[in-house]
């Protein structure tokens, strides 16, 4: 066949030149099947009325997402991001491209938030080494190409959170440790809804296409995260929590304001709330939780309050 097509009028060059490309996409798309990220619908809120614990758990819950040496993402269909957990131990742990992407790497369409729950560790992107303590921010602009991640002490890994939108726009990486980040008090002990919130990315704080991100930490004594409670027409919101004891939960409320459900959250693991659901919970301790958020707009007013009396 080489040589008939040689007679043709191909040149050899050019028949090879044909070959390599071919052969390059066959290892390619080899090599991406192997990388399918696990894939969440979206739910209409007249199907959720009637869904059981199980379905809810299937459809909003992200658990699972801490795996040693490993990276475990979902891919959501709420304002398409994508988020979940890197937990390098003794290896270093490269971010993938995915099939369910078609891009030829990861960050190719996308920006990239990251904030770090556990010990001390390094982010690389494009060779520039960022180093995370716990709760420090990085924002990974669109165009980088590679992203790995790894721990500074085996016996105190680095636990990565990581979410990421469609991005139609760059904006440079950004590195915020959260020391200088300007935190807001909110809440009151009489309500049992004492926190600090930092905010990282943000229309004032790290710029970016549409990803909003920041850390909650509820104080000792209180419960109550999210109060009063609210929706975003206009934007999805995931809620990861963290700093939960093993033998503590935290309820996370969900559901149309006058239909709520709950779910029971352990440590480590992720709520996916839609934009026609409130999202608050309240813990058996104190803990912490992680808010990122894409959209139409990075205005972090930008809600619908759902007062407490309201609820049903």
């Amino acid at each position: 066949m080489f040589e008939f097509l040689v007679t043709l009028g191909f040149s050899k060059i050019t028949l090879i030149a044909i070959l390599c490309t071919k052969c390059a996409r066959l290892l390619k798309a080899k090599n991406m099947s192997t990388n399918q990220l696990k894939t969440i619908h979206a739910v209409h809120f007249n199907d959720c009325k009637n869904y059981t614990t199980k379905q809810l758990r299937e459809n909003f819950l992200l658990d699972g997402l801490e795996k040693d040496n490993a990276i475990e993402l979902a891919y959501t269909h709420y304002d398409r991001m994508v988020t979940g957990v890197v937990k390098p131990i003794m290896d270093i742990v490269a971010l993938p491209t995915y099939v369910n992407l078609k891009s030829d790497y990861f960050l190719e369409r996308r920006e990239l938030g990251i904030i770090n729950v556990g010990g001390d560790g390094t982010v690389v992107a494009d060779g520039i080494n960022y180093v995370l303590s716990k709760y420090d921010c990085l924002y990974v602009g669109r165009g980088v190409k590679s992203v790995t991640f790894q721990s500074g002490d085996a016996n105190q890994p680095a636990i990565f959170f990581l979410t990421s939108a469609p991005a139609h726009q760059t904006y440079p990486t950004t590195f915020l440790k959260s020391t200088d980040a300007a935190p807001l008090e909110l809440g009151a002990k009489e309500t049992c809804n004492e926190r600090q919130l930092i905010k990282y990315i943000h229309n004032d704080g790290i710029q970016s296409c549409q990803l909003v991100m920041g850390v909650t930490k509820i104080k000792n004594g209180s419960v109550w995260n999210s109060v009063p409670p609210h929706t975003h027409d206009r934007r999805s919101e995931i809620y990861f929590y963290f700093d939960v004891a093993a033998d503590q939960r935290v309820f996370h409320l969900m559901g149309e304001p006058q239909e709520t459900r709950h779910l029971v959250v352990a440590n480590n693991e992720a709520i996916v709330s839609p934009s026609w659901g409130i999202h608050c919970g309240c813990g058996t301790g104190n803990y912490s939780f992680i808010w990122a958020m894409a959209g139409e707009n990075k205005e972090f007013t930008d809600m619908d309050p759902a007062p407490i009396s309201t609820l049903l």
